[in-house]
């Protein structure tokens, strides 16, 4: 039924589909001292812009966002948070609108 190229293996042995949810851009940024210029919390902010998703055509893509903070052991934790609409952020010389 599916091709062979969308089929992994589960740790647990079993095969599964990868199946599209959505695609698209993102934006991910952090925080500075805004006194020092320098990082306030070791913590990102993920934004995920859909451009194309598995939808119904009633449906409206919905942007996701995530705070990214490291936990032991290298990882990192990805907490959802509400969408926060329009807003600019800070590319080092100037302030650029993203969304």
């Amino acid at each position: 039924m599916f091709p062979e190229s969308v089929l992994t293996k589960s740790k647990k042995g079993k095969i599964e589909v990868r199946s599209l949810i959505d695609s698209g851009e993102f934006v991910r940024y952090e925080y500075l001292d805004p006194k020092t210029g320098k990082k306030s919390e070791n913590k990102y902010k993920l934004v995920l812009i859909p451009k194309k998703q598995n939808l119904n055509a009633k449906e409206t893509p919905k942007i996701s966002e995530f705070f990214v903070v490291p936990i032991a052991g290298g990882r990192f934790l990805m907490i959802p948070t509400e969408e926060k609409g329009s807003r600019a952020v800070w590319d080092g010389e100037k302030a650029v609108k993203i969304l």
